[in-house]
């Protein structure tokens, strides 16, 4: 089983103090830090783009994994590189050659991931999963933060960790204490989670229970 990283979603943040949310999120304890970038067609929210990514980096050394929710993801990987970008995930539904894609990630000195909607079928990304540093299987429909977990795709997960075991699987949705462990026991090993996390009295104790979850297979603290 890969190393639990702990993901906190930004988009969940004070996009006033994004820097100093950051700081703030990599001192409780996170390993990466979710970057939700969303262009308003691929789905109907707006939110971030390169810009940002490129002037949050000044401000941290941190890993900044890109979630790119947008159509026509090959538009933006020079954008994403040059921001400073250290993972980019597209979405298997918004490009019409992955592998190309991830060819285009790779040379530009990124990361890549694929992610996956609920409703399409995992094995979407069996034919890339040798050549990526991670796969994302959505757990809500993607486009907004404060959905419910959709327990229904842990399968997906399940059907990965098995097929491809060293491979870092993230999940992204819904995900904290009262769910985390279905997403550990199914495999995923990289937790995205935004509204559980920041939106806690004590966001250092939940992050401290979701990595404890997979480190425990689904069998950690937050199931007491």
């Amino acid at each position: 089983m890969p190393t639990a990283k702990i993901a906190p979603s930004l988009l969940s943040g004070d996009f006033a103090n994004l820097a100093s949310e950051c700081k703030r999120m990599l001192d409780l304890g996170a390993d990466y830090l979710h970057m939700d970038v969303m262009d308003g067609h691929f789905v109907p929210n707006l939110t971030l783009g390169a810009p940002i990514i490129k002037s949050l980096r000044k401000h941290t050394d941190a890993f900044l994994d890109c979630h790119l929710m947008v159509s026509e993801p090959e538009k933006w990987v020079d954008d994403f590189a040059k921001a400073g970008a250290s993972l980019f995930v597209f979405h298997i539904e918004a490009t019409k050659d992955a592998g190309a894609l991830i060819e285009r990630v790779k040379a530009a000195g990124m990361l890549v991931g694929i992610a996956v909607k609920p409703g399409t079928p995992v094995e979407s990304v069996f034919p890339y999963a040798a050549d990526l540093d991670q796969v994302l299987i959505m757990t809500v429909e993607p486009g907004f933060g404060g959905q419910s977990f959709m327990a229904n795709c842990m399968p997906k997960v399940r059907a990965l960790r098995d097929r491809f075991p060293d491979l870092d699987i993230q999940v992204d949705g819904g995900l904290g204490l009262d769910t985390i462990d279905q997403a550990a026991a199914a495999g995923a090993n990289v937790i995205v989670a935004g509204t559980a996390i920041f939106g806690a009295a004590d966001p250092r104790a939940v992050i401290s229970s979701l990595r404890q979850s997979v480190e425990a297979g689904g069998k950690g603290p937050a199931s007491a």
